[in-house]
């Protein structure tokens, strides 16, 4: 048996709903391996299964509402109990380049609020070292060039050549995030310190964040072509 990429996604969908019981507050990650969960999830709410999910996007939000899930907002009054969400790559120690679907902010608030943050991916997601995919960074359109150029130059300190491009639509049109900012994309190709370029580039008075997601992954569940699942960390 081989599955391809989206089999794989499936496979560890399916195993992290089995992470969720009744009455927990769930958050509800934003992409294609998220949305297997989110469509999972669905059924067994259906089935009888009674939680609470908070979303990391308005896309994700329609997709939980059209399976069923309740919904509420995050007020900070109580901590999630669990977040499963995607990555764009997975690196070692749970390390993780996300915002490929321009939904980081909300996806880093989330798990942050959270007791366990789960990530799962397929074995095309784990990589040796993190930078093949594009970092995205959200800023805020006021000086969106300026804020571009200080990024570039962050970057440039560190021994990274990146030259930060604007995010936009198949039809030219600026790209939007949930919050009305900015996404920035900086091919950055191999990260060899990630904490030093997320330092760097929290210290630009643009930036509203960056794609790089350290520290707060508690456990990851990658799924292989053979068939078989690997859990990383705290599961």
């Amino acid at each position: 048996m081989t599955l391809n990429a989206d089999q794989q996604k499936r496979a560890v969908a399916a195993r992290a709903v089995q992470l969720v019981a009744p009455g927990m507050i769930v958050g509800l990650g934003t992409g294609s391996t998220a949305a297997h969960f989110v469509r999972l999830l669905g059924e067994r709410v259906r089935g009888g299964l009674d939680v609470t999910g908070i979303p990391t996007s308005e896309a994700t939000a329609t997709l939980a509402r059209d399976n069923g899930i309740a919904l509420a907002s995050l007020d900070g009054s109580r901590p999630l109990d669990l977040t499963v969400d995607g990555a764009d790559e997975l690196g070692p120690g749970l390390t993780m380049i996300k915002g490929g679907g321009g939904a980081l902010l909300r996806e880093k608030i989330i798990a942050q609020s959270s007791r366990r943050v789960i990530v799962i991916a397929d074995a095309g997601k784990q990589v040796d070292v993190l930078g093949a995919f594009p970092l995205a960074v959200e800023i805020v359109p006021f000086g969106a060039g300026s804020t571009m150029a200080h990024i570039g130059a962050a970057l440039a300190g560190l021994g990274i050549t990146a030259s930060p491009v604007l995010r936009t639509l198949d039809g030219g049109a600026t790209f939007i995030t949930d919050e009305g900012h900015h996404m920035v994309d900086c091919a950055c190709g191999a990260i060899a310190d990630p904490p030093a370029v997320a330092g760097v580039l929290a210290a630009i008075a643009g930036v509203v964040e960056h794609g790089l997601f350290i520290g707060i992954a508690t456990g990851a569940i990658v799924g292989h072509g053979d068939g078989s699942i690997v859990e990383l960390g705290h599961i």
